[in-house]
C-alpha cells in the first residue's frame, strides 16, 4: 500500500477534540490523540464499522461518515442529538431529572425511571438513564430491557456531561454522517474506493466485556466473527481501500495468536494505554498490549 503522511492535531481540520457524551466500554478517546494522527489523510467517506461511543469518527475529518454498531439503541440516541435542536434535548433532559427527581442519592427514582423506559424506550430517556448509572455504562439483558444498576453517589448529570453533550451534538450535526445499526457482515463495502477509509474497533476476543459476551441481547464476539473481519480487511486491502484497525494483541498473559500472525503482513502501531499503567508489553504486570493494524505505512 502507499504512505500516508502523518498529521498533527492541528492539522486535523478541528480546532478541539470532542468527547463522545457516552461512557462506552472500549471508548478510544483517550487515546485519540495517539490513533488519529494515523488514520488522518484525505478521506471521502470514513466507515467506522464498530463505533460503539463514536469517539473516532466524531474527531476524523472526511467529507461524507458513516458511522454503525450493532447496539440499536445508542444508535438511536446518537441520531436523536443529530436531529434536534440541543435546546430541546437539554429541556428534555432536565424535565426527566425533575419528574423523577433523579439524583445522587436517589435509587427510587432511578429504579422507577429505569421500569418505565423499559415499558417505552426513547433515546433521550436511554442517555439520562446512563448519566445516573453505575459507571454510566449502557447494559442489556437478552430481552434487550435496560438493567445497568444506579451509580449511588458518583453518577449524576453533571456541567461536564452537559458540555460534552453540547460539544458533540454540535460536531455530528455539522457533518455529513449517517448512522446504521447493522450486523458488520451485513454491511455492503463494496462502495468503498481508494479516496475511502475503514476503522474497525471490534470486541476484542482474548478481553472480556458486558459487550461480547453473547448475553446482553446482542451478537456474541466470537472466532467465526474475527475470521470474518479480518479476510474482510484482507479484501478492502486487495482493493486499494485503506484501514485501520484496533485490537489487543496481549492481555493479562494471554496471546491472540492468529491475530499476532495476520498483522504481519501490515503496519502494527503499539498505543499506550494512558488509563492503564501497566505497560502493554509486560505480561508479567498483567498489562495489555494495544495496537493500531494499518494497510499503510505512517511517515514523518
Amino acid at each position: 500500500m502507499n504512505l500516508v503522511e502523518s498529521f498533527s492535531l492541528t492539522e486535523l481540520g478541528y480546532k478541539h477534540l470532542v468527547k463522545s457524551p457516552m461512557n462506552y466500554i472500549g471508548g478510544k478517546f483517550r487515546t485519540l490523540k495517539q490513533i488519529l494522527p494515523l488514520i488522518s489523510g484525505n478521506i471521502n467517506t470514513f466507515v467506522d464499522l464498530f463505533c460503539g461511543g463514536c469517539n473516532v469518527a466524531a474527531n476524523v475529518p472526511s467529507r461524507k461518515t458513516i458511522c454503525n454498531d450493532i447496539n440499536f439503541r445508542v444508535m438511536e440516541i446518537f441520531q436523536t442529538l443529530k436531529d434536534t435542536p440541543i435546546v430541546l434535548v437539554k429541556d428534555y433532559i432536565e424535565s426527566r431529572i425533575k419528574e423523577y427527581k433523579l439524583s445522587k442519592t436517589n435509587e427510587e427514582g432511578f429504579l422507577k425511571f429505569r421500569e418505565d423506559y423499559n415499558k417505552v424506550p426513547n433515546p433521550l430517556d436511554l442517555y439520562v438513564l446512563g448519566c445516573y448509572s453505575y459507571n454510566n455504562q449502557y447494559r442489556f439483558n437478552n430481552r434487550l430491557q435496560y438493567n445497568s444498576s444506579y451509580g449511588w453517589h458518583k453518577a449524576g448529570y453533571n456541567e461536564n456531561m452537559e458540555r460534552n453533550l453540547i460539544e458533540f451534538s454540535e460536531r455530528i450535526r455539522s457533518k455529513n454522517i449517517e448512522f446504521s445499526s447493522l450486523d458488520f457482515m451485513e454491511m455492503d463495502l463494496s462502495f468503498l474506493g481508494e479516496n475511502d477509509f475503514l476503522y474497525a474497533d471490534p470486541p476484542y476476543i482474548i478481553t472480556t466485556g458486558n459487550y461480547n459476551d453473547g448475553n446482553r441481547g446482542f451478537k456474541d464476539w466470537g472466532k467465526v466473527q474475527e475470521e470474518y473481519l479480518l479476510n474482510l480487511l484482507d479484501n478492502l486491502n486487495s482493493r486499494g481501500v485503506r484501514f485501520a484497525f484496533s485490537n489487543v494483541l496481549e492481555h493479562k498473559g494471554k496471546t491472540n495468536e492468529p491475530l499476532l500472525k495476520w498483522s504481519e503482513r501490515y503496519h502494527v502501531h503499539d498505543i499506550r494505554m494512558s488509563y492503564n499503567n501497566c505497560s502493554y508489553n509486560t505480561k508479567e504486570k498483567g498489562g495489555s498490549r494495544e495496537v493500531l493494524i494499518t494497510n499503510y505505512e505512517v511517515v514523518g
